[in-house]
């Protein structure tokens, strides 16, 4: 149809860009069409999405003439970064940035920008009870992308800034799952103390996203919070038992514990949790649970996400 409204999504092989696609692709006729953006065309999953009807596009957020190609006669587009590839959050910037200008250059209507917040806003620099990072930074993973926000309100892009959770896929891929102690009983450890935490199903992410573009030009300058659940560790833990079928006890560490448990990114993911918990009432407040069901009606609680991904995570 002549008024289909064409999707770019960054990161459509990965997880929350994946998330969207799939979202778009399983509502035929709803008026909108996927643009899948990857660096590599030919991979097993780009190869998927083609074969389930997306438009699969090379782009590469590091060479910011192919984005401006991919994102030409758009309606709209999902813009994500993954620190995690390459733990420095001046590329992302430059990532954002290079993102917000072709955003602008191709006229897009309505683009979706995933960030987080600026944990420096809460926690200033020369604030010793955290150690600061990378010379600038608290949480960098969370800061950069923060900071990166004004380049889309200064480029004049019509964004829905997309504050996202805990994926509860870090269960399984992260290593962030219950492990055996040495009595044999799985222990869960997390320096959570006993704050509530929001979580969400990566694929609910998606979701999500797919109804801020449904819901169109009203969503356009506003930061929309998304979480399946706030829950405390002992609830996490709880609910971990009785899906797996064995006890899991909640092991409460402390942030500075965390940080030098020497795996790369222990110090940022360390700061992260005691921003997470210490500023907790706020963090929970800016994810609104009815908000973001009444965006995804389908949105899954972690007792229904474990439910149908139990077996994947790992406990050796």
């Amino acid at each position: 149809m002549t008024d289909t409204k064409i999707i770019a999504v960054v990161g459509a092989t990965g997880a929350q860009g994946g998330g969207l696609a799939r979202a778009i692709l399983a509502d035929p006729g709803s008026g909108f069409a996927v643009r899948a953006l990857t660096r590599n065309v030919d991979s097993d999953k780009a190869r998927a999405l083609a074969a389930a009807g997306a438009e699969v596009v090379a782009a590469d957020l590091d060479d910011e003439a192919s984005l401006l190609h991919a994102l030409q006669n758009a309606h709209g587009a999902y813009f994500v970064t993954n620190f995690w590839e390459h733990f420095s959050p001046e590329r992302e910037k430059v990532q954002a940035a290079a993102m917000a200008r072709a955003a602008k250059a191709a006229g897009l209507k309505h683009a979706i920008w995933s960030t987080l917040e600026d944990s420096r806003r809460f926690v200033p620099l020369s604030d010793p009870r955290m150690p600061t990072l990378m010379g600038q930074y608290k949480v960098p993973h969370f800061d950069a992308k923060g900071e990166s926000d004004r380049f889309f309100t200064d480029a004049g892009v019509p964004t829905t800034f997309l504050l996202t959770s805990f994926y509860w896929e870090n269960l399984i891929h992260f290593g962030m799952g219950p492990k055996p102690s040495a009595d044999g009983r799985l222990v869960w450890t997390m320096p959570l103390g006993s704050a509530r935490f929001p979580g969400i199903a990566v694929e609910d992410i998606g979701r999500c996203a797919y109804g801020v573009f449904k819901r169109g030009a009203e969503m356009a300058g506003r930061h929309v919070g998304i979480a399946g659940e706030h829950l405390t560790g002992e609830e996490m833990a709880a609910a971990l038992g009785e899906a797996l079928g064995r006890g899991v006890r909640y092991h409460a560490i402390t942030p500075a514990e965390y940080r030098n448990l020497g795996f790369p990114g222990a110090d940022d993911l360390g700061n992260m949790f005691q921003f997470n918990t210490e500023f907790a009432a706020d963090f929970c407040s800016a994810r609104d649970l009815a908000a973001s069901r009444a965006l995804n009606p389908a949105l899954r609680t972690f007792r229904q996400w474990l439910e149908a991904n139990k077996a994947r995570i790992p406990l050796a």
